[in-house]
């Protein structure tokens, strides 16, 4: 992990310390897996109050930290607003093919359940 020099910036890993297995667990949770698929329809940097999930304000930012801290999304501060992209080139050139491969499978999945929009 990269070292914090203050509390308006946070931790990543560099491209070289994201790790598959932390990767997998990060995507492996159903409303972790869904902030990514937001991420990757909108192509573009989501706040935090974007996301409109059935979980409390402190599981929210526990989610997001571990998307953070597994290399999944990048986090920065614009003013007061904690923005949020997802770190497709650097999971992309680690994993060819992972990330669009998980998100087709949980569009599928979504479609079966009866869940609007796809990533």
């Amino acid at each position: 992990m990269t070292t914090t020099t203050s509390p308006r910036v946070l931790e990543h890993p560099t491209r070289d310390q994201i790790r598959l297995e932390e990767v997998l667990h990060a995507l492996s949770d159903a409303v972790r897996l869904r902030i990514v698929r937001d991420m990757a329809r909108e192509d573009t940097e989501l706040s935090c109050s974007y996301f409109d999930l059935p979980v409390t304000k402190s599981t929210t930012t526990h989610h997001f930290r571990v998307l953070r801290e597994s290399g999944v999304i990048r986090q920065m501060y614009r003013g007061t607003t904690k923005l949020n992209c997802l770190r497709r080139s650097d999971l992309d050139a680690l994993f060819p093919g992972l990330l669009d491969s998980v998100l087709a499978a949980a569009g599928a999945q979504a479609g079966r359940e009866g869940e609007e929009g796809t990533a």
